[in-house]
Order: C-alpha cells, then sequence, then structure tokens
C-alpha cells in the first residue's frame, strides 16, 4: 500500500468559507465573566497569535445586529462560554442560535465551556443556570417558537465536546483550552515535494516504524548518509504525514547554511520557538537564553521538530538538546551526513539512507527523462 505524503487536516470537519477573518469567536455573558474568566480567556489566545473575536466595540440593542452575525460567520471556530446567567440574555441565546445555524450549515467548529455550571443542568436548563433562564422565557411567553428555538440551542450545545471548570487553577485550565484550540485552527503548512518519488514510499514507511507516534515516549530519530541521497525529502515527507498528529510543529531546514549566517542559531533558535509556541512570545536574544526558553516551553508541550542537515554538535546541544525538553508523545527527527554526531548527542535509532536498486534507478531516471520532455513540449508551444 502507498504512504499517504501530504498531511492530513488535523481538523477534518474544519469550514471551507470564503472568507475567515477570525479564528475564534467568543460567546459570553459580560455580566458573569467579561472582567474575569473571558477577559483572561481571551488574552492568552491573541497572546497565542489566535485572532479572536470578542463583542467589546459593538453596541447592543433589542436584536442582534449584522455585525455580530458576520463575525460569527467569518470565524472558524465559536468558544461558548456558559455561566450562571447566560441564558438570562435574550442577546447570548441567539448568538448561540447562528452559532450552531453555521455548525449545521457551514461545518464550523463548536465547543462549549462550562464555567462553574453543571454541563447536565445547561442540557436540561435546570439549578441557578435554569432558573436565570426561565425569567427570559417568562418575558416571551406569547412567543414560544422563539423560546422553544433557545431550549434546542442549550440542549445541542450541552452535548458538544468541551471542558467544564467546576475549581482549581483558572490559568491552567485556561493553557489547557487555548493549546487544543491552536491545534485546531491552525495546520501545519504542507512542504513542497519533488515531482519525482520514486522508492520513496518504503523509506517513509520504515520510518514511520522507527517513529512510532502513537507512543507516549519521547524519540529523537536520526536520518543520516552522503550528501544528495534523499535524508532532507524523506524527513519532509515525514513531516507532512504526521506533523498534524502533535500540538505543535517545525521543519528546521538548512541547519548547517544557517548556523554561520548573521544571527546564526539565535535566529534558528527564534524559528522554531515561534513555530512551536507561537509567534507572540518572548524573542530569544542570545544562545544561552535560547536553550533555556526552548526548554520551559516545549517540555509540556507534544512537538514535531525537524532539525534538518546539522553538521555540528553545538548545533544538537542548542536546537534539540535532549528528550527532557520535550513533552510526552514528542518526536525529534534529525538529518546529517555525520552519523558520529548522533552518535554522541544520543540520538537513537538511527536509519541509514542508501541508494536506489537497479530497477528504481532506471524508473527515476525514465521519470526525470519524461519530465524533461514535457517540459521542453511546453516551452516551444506558442
Amino acid at each position: 500500500m502507498a504512504i499517504q505524503l501530504r498531511a492530513s487536516s488535523s481538523f477534518s470537519s474544519a469550514p471551507s468559507t470564503r472568507s475567515q477573518r477570525h479564528d475564534v469567536f467568543l460567546s459570553f455573558r459580560g455580566e458573569d465573566t467579561r472582567d474575569g474568566f473571558t477577559g483572561h480567556l481571551y488574552d492568552s489566545l491573541v497572546r497565542r497569535g489566535i485572532k479572536t473575536f470578542i463583542d467589546n466595540d459593538l453596541t447592543r440593542g433589542e436584536e442582534i445586529s449584522q455585525a455580530l452575525l458576520r463575525a460569527i460567520e467569518e470565524s472558524k471556530l465559536s468558544l461558548i462560554v456558559f455561566s450562571e446567567n447566560y441564558a438570562s440574555s435574550k442577546w447570548c441565546l441567539e448568538e448561540l442560535v447562528h452559532i450552531l445555524k453555521c455548525r449545521r450549515l457551514k461545518n464550523q467548529m463548536v465547543q462549549p465551556i462550562f464555567y462553574k455550571v453543571d454541563p447536565s443542568d445547561v442540557r436540561h436548563q435546570r439549578g441557578k443556570f435554569g432558573e436565570s433562564h426561565a425569567d427570559l422565557e417568562r418575558r416571551f411567553k406569547d412567543d414560544m417558537r422563539k423560546v422553544l428555538r433557545w431550549r434546542t440551542a442549550l440542549s445541542e450545545a450541552a452535548t458538544l465536546s468541551g471542558w467544564h471548570f467546576s475549581g482549581g487553577y483558572e490559568y491552567e485550565f485556561i493553557d489547557k483550552i487555548v493549546e487544543k484550540i491552536f491545534a485546531q485552527v491552525y495546520e501545519p503548512t504542507y512542504l513542497d515535494m519533488p515531482e519525482c518519488q520514486v522508492g520513496l514510499d518504503s523509506q517513509v514507511k520504515h520510518m514511520l516504524e522507527i517513529l512510532d507516534v502513537g507512543g507516549s515516549d519521547v524519540r529523537m530519530v536520526g536520518i543520516w548518509g552522503i550528501g544528495g541521497i534523499g535524508k532532507t525529502t524523506i524527513a519532509k515527507a515525514v513531516y507532512n504525514a504526521i506533523a498534524h498528529k502533535f500540538d505543535g510543529w517545525c521543519f528546521l531546514a538548512n541547519v548547517r547554511e544557517g548556523s554561520v549566517q548573521h544571527g546564526g542559531l539565535i535566529n534558528l533558535q527564534n524559528i522554531i520557538l515561534s513555530s512551536i509556541v507561537g509567534p507572540k512570545e518572548l524573542i530569544i536574544n542570545n544562545v544561552h537564553q535560547g536553550t533555556t526558553l526552548l526548554r520551559e516551553r516545549m517540555q509540556h508541550k507534544k512537538v514535531l521538530l525537524v532539525v534538518d542537515d546539522v553538521d555540528s554538535l553545538d548545533q544538537l546541544k542548542k536546537l534539540a538538546g535532549s528528550i527532557d525538553w520535550f513533552g510526552r508523545g514528542s518526536r525529534v527527527i534529525i538529518t546529517t551526513r555525520d552519523k558520529g554526531l548522533l552518535t554522541v548527542h544520543g540520538v537513537k535509532p538511527t536509519y541509514d539512507v542508501h541508494g536506489l536498486g537497479h530497477q528504481e534507478a532506471i524508473k527515476l531516471f525514465s521519470s526525470n527523462a519524461l519530465l524533461d520532455i514535457e517540459k521542453l513540449d511546453a516551452d516551444e508551444k506558442p
């Protein structure tokens, strides 16, 4: 069976709208959580680089505004913060109805956060949550169609997978939400691959077996061989196939060349930090600070890091120090021409890339020759 080399989406049900201005739309009861939980959640999402809509700048009226409806429609994901008085607001419930409509019609992602309320109370509109909603229903007792629409929306939203906060440290709870949301709204960038991929499937299959991505251990795997034999191509193909399974990812290309350019290892450390942790994080100013920051920011995350074309032990120490830099389930792939570097750094297992067999070499030659002919024909056409 051929290996699927293109990375599949980490969220196959992600919306496919023409225009998505926001990553996240926040629906919440302002009087309950604006200056507390939701405010902190919004700040954490934005610092993580997640474009988040919050209605601070909109004027509320009797009816939900068109600007707010558009903001919901133009978001990849809606987060609903159910608090004790959420269902006492006609505005919040109309938001909820439209959010669920977009989920059905546009396949948008929707996830509830039950903040100090029980999900079953939201589902059945009971307890203090139900009491606050009952007051609103009494005001609209002459419009039962609207009341039933609200009840249905609350019941539907409460059955969706989300988060329940009943106590503990809010910052830890928020951190978990932000990490999950980041993985859902951002997908790994597919790396360009050569047109001819003769013999690649079997090599990628072997690498996937070595990596054992489903395992909970941290694993560093080396790919080594002579220059031009295809180490980087194998690493790119593996990255494309598995990056979506991680909370953060980075393909650090041309380390040998990048480490001697202006900025050197500091630039490379910053690339890892911004790729895996987020663009709003700290900027590394010196190599020693970089090793500390990378370890601190990655040791609790499941990450995929590819360090490509390494030619010195110092590069490995500064860019992928040791397995305790990375969270459970992380995988680090290192490509190099020098197997000794992998041994000294404790990288195992390693994959020795060999040249193509006779039949594969002929197939590759024929494929390249055919491509050259096709390009010549295209150039000669008027």
